[in-house]
């Protein structure tokens, strides 16, 4: 397949790094940095530039960029997509972006799906991407009732080959209110938590406790500002039930209630036994 990616950071760096590693695939992709696509280029992570040429021959493109700017890009570029093309966006929330990309492909005649690769580092850009990135991960896909079977399947053929281990398939909704949990708040309550001022007296002190907690709070303020605004419907809501949780806490420390402070660990301990996984 011919493969157009748009964006070359973290994700969109290591979808192409990916796919020059274990396929045949060609890879073109732009991204607006000169350094990065001069990066791109000299490591072999693509073929050459993503342009208005050769992005009518793309068989498949992804879209690596935040929702806005993702939106923008395929509006201004529909017209050049092959009808015969599948075009993937790997935006972090789907409904705002799925909205809006829906008529566009219908319009120009391309199928178009919602994604999201459940990977991710700390560190973001083209530096940060790996060929390896993707390996075990779950790819998110939100079919919807005009996605045939054929598109699935290559889309399941190419996520595999790069090293996913499986398809996970959502529709907008589901996955905007899950991930608001399962990564959003993890982003909000890192970032909260590394303002305390003993984060700056902890040397000696901080283990792999510390090392968990604060690790994704090292985020593209730019592009969280854009996802959490986007969901902020859900993410509101978990942030809620987080600060109710932590009031509890809180409130049985300050109380010296040690019957309901075990109680409260014992029900964290347990939920955590009951969901499972990591």
């Amino acid at each position: 397949m011919n493969i157009g990616i748009v964006g070359l950071g973290l994700i969109g760096g290591s979808m192409a790094k990916s796919t020059k590693a274990r396929t045949a695939h060609t890879v073109w992709g732009t991204d607006l940095d000169q350094e990065t696509m001069t990066l791109a280029r000299m490591s072999g992570a693509v073929d050459g530039p993503l342009t208005d040429e050769n992005l009518r021959l793309c068989d498949l493109i992804l879209v690596a960029i935040c929702p806005s700017a993702a939106i923008e890009w395929v509006r201004s570029h529909g017209d050049k997509i092959s009808k015969s093309a599948i075009l993937v966006d790997l935006c972090g929330v789907k409904r705002v972006v799925v909205e809006a990309l829906t008529p566009v492909a219908e319009r120009h005649g391309f199928a178009y799906i919602g994604g999201h690769p459940m990977a991710g580092r700390e560190r973001g850009g083209f530096t940060a991407s790996s060929e390896d990135l993707y390996v075990g991960a779950s790819m998110i896909l939100t079919p919807d009732k005009r996605t045939d079977m054929q598109l699935l399947e290559t889309l399941k053929a190419y996520f595999l080959d790069i090293g996913f281990a499986g398809l996970t398939f959502s529709d907008p909704e589901e996955h905007d209110r899950i991930i608001a949990f399962t990564s959003q708040l993890a982003h909000i309550a890192s970032s909260a938590y590394v303002k305390s001022p003993e984060a700056q007296r902890r040397r000696g002190f901080s283990a792999g406790s510390f090392q968990d907690m604060t690790r994704v709070a090292r985020l593209d303020e730019n592009m969280w500002t854009e996802l959490f605004l986007d969901d902020a419907d859900y993410l509101v809501k978990e942030l809620d039930i987080l600060i109710q949780n932590l009031t509890d806490y809180s409130d049985a420390l300050k109380s010296g209630d040690a019957e309901r402070v075990r109680a409260l660990l014992r029900e964290g301990r347990e939920m955590k036994a009951a969901a499972g996984g990591n």
